[in-house]
């Protein structure tokens, strides 16, 4: 008996280790992908910025999985009838033969056939996309950045790039451009408004209602005659079916079986749930339906085509869709949506590093896990606190262990989150909207009172130290005279 694993991502890499754990010894798996390491794609924008995070946002697949045979290998094809997938490897083209098989293979940019868009932006969808991104603005001081799409990818790349100016001192310009007419579009009110807030403070122009039409060498053209001119350009505007399925994205019934041997999971496909609504495309949803995957998987190699001892195929799992919230990182901020509570500042900021180090935790990466977090927050390092102690403590006796669905909170309750949630059911229908609150104490939120008290404290450490060291001269401003 084979079973295969078509791509490792999220869905992926989750099926394939539940697979090690839950079928017997003697089936093969085989985990096929075109990278021998697992990308944990929601931290993919923080590379643009912070470059050496490469290496803790990849983790070597041999590293975690136990008893999988990895292949190196792009896939080309899947007969889902025949049960074949077409390898295009180093050596040539191959076949895989499989007796049941998940089809994990994602997403890939959609250009839609804009005229000159494929060819001039940049997406980001692997680390490479991230280093050209990076290259291609500090080429550029002073330059213009567009960002096509405002979706969270959009919002999360926007954001970086206007830390990487702040922090580069590259005073770049940087625009998003929406076609809806709000960023954020699908997601409540409350929480797109905030994160328009948190960009808009951080110098970011947004742009709603305008349609790329399409682009040249240096200048994207909107579909109602505007021009806008750009040194970077970036596309996170939609997402298509990978290549091995000829840019589609099948419909893929509840219990994502598709023929009688394959099941299709994540992005790959346009999942239609148990209660017959659309699964929208995301990390989070990847992961559950990975589970439920996995699961049927495990049941038709137990019982067969031919069923159990009752002649019955078994019955499969389905999936349904319940988020619980998304987070969103913009710069060293984040916004957080948790149930109807809308949220900002630390307790955003908390919540997106500890669903990164979860999922990095999740799948045995935990010294991974705790240097993400270290970077997200600003912790000690390893010499100050034992973090991988306190993390895998934290995934028996909390829930850490269940929160690996990027960008959702998961089960994360902080208490203002209850609070808000308290709130809601008292007294009011719909979302919370509690950043006028967590903002307060935010001091990565440009021009608001924490970081202004961050300031005051700093400059006041300044002239004591410069007191208590006899010098007697104020501080310096950056031109280097007395201000």
């Amino acid at each position: 008996m084979h079973v295969a694993v078509l791509g490792a991502g999220y869905a992926g890499l989750t099926v394939a280790r539940r697979l090690e754990r839950r079928l017997p010894d003697d089936v093969d798996i085989t985990v096929v992908d075109e990278s021998d390491t697992h990308l944990v794609q929601h931290e993919l924008h923080r590379v643009i910025r912070r470059p050496a995070l490469r290496e803790v946002i990849t983790v070597p697949l041999d590293e975690v999985l136990a008893r999988s045979e990895v292949r190196k290998a792009r896939i080309t094809d899947v007969d889902t009838d025949a049960g074949v997938a077409a390898l295009a490897t180093d050596d040539g083209t191959e076949e895989l033969d499989y007796d049941y098989a998940a089809v994990c293979l994602g997403a890939e940019t959609a250009f839609y056939g804009l005229s000159g868009v494929e060819e001039h932006a940049i997406p980001l969808k692997r680390l490479e996309h991230a280093g050209a991104i990076r290259e291609s603005v500090l080429a550029a001081p002073g330059g213009e950045a567009i960002v096509g799409g405002g979706g969270l990818s959009g919002i999360q790349v926007a954001g970086e790039l206007a830390a990487l100016s702040d922090a580069e001192s590259l005073d770049l310009d940087v625009t998003v451009v929406e076609m809806a007419d709000r960023i954020a579009p699908g997601f409540d009110a409350a929480f797109a408004d905030t994160v328009r807030a948190e960009l808009e403070a951080r110098g970011v122009h947004i742009e709603t209602g305008a349609t790329v039409e399409s682009a040249d060498d240096d200048t994207v053209h909107l579909a109602d005659g505007r021009e806008l001119g750009y040194d970077t350009f970036v596309w996170a505007g939609g997402i298509q079916g990978p290549a091995a399925t000829g840019g589609d994205r099948p419909e893929v019934r509840a219990n994502l079986r598709v023929g009688d041997t394959t099941f299709v999971v994540g992005d790959a496909g346009r999942v239609v749930d148990e209660a017959g609504e659309a699964v929208p495309a995301a990390a989070q949803t990847a992961l559950r339906e990975a589970k439920v995957a996995a699961a049927n998987i495990r049941k038709l190699v137990r019982d067969g085509d031919e069923g159990g001892e009752d002649g019955f195929e078994p019955r499969l799992d389905t999936y349904r869709y319940d988020s619980p919230g998304w987070v969103v990182s913009v710069g060293d901020g984040a916004v957080a949506q948790v149930g109807p509570v809308v949220m900002s500042g630390e307790p955003a900021k908390a919540a997106k590093a500890v669903i990164g180090a979860g999922h990095l935790g999740s799948v045995g990466a935990i010294g991974r896990a705790s240097d993400l977090v270290r970077t997200e927050l600003g912790w000690p390092s390893a010499d100050d606190i034992d973090l991988p102690a306190q993390l895998l403590a934290l995934s028996h006796v909390g829930r850490l262990a269940t929160l690996s669905d990027p960008a959702s909170p998961g089960d994360i309750q902080y208490p203002l989150a209850g609070a808000g949630l308290a709130f809601t059911d008292a007294f009011a229908p719909g979302s919370v909207d509690l950043t006028p609150f967590t903002r307060l104490a935010d001091r990565n939120f440009p021009d608001g009172p924490a970081s202004h008290v961050g300031d005051a404290l700093s400059t006041g450490i300044g002239l004591f130290g410069a007191m208590a060291s006899g010098s007697g001269t104020r501080p310096e401003s950056d031109d280097g005279e007395e201000e």
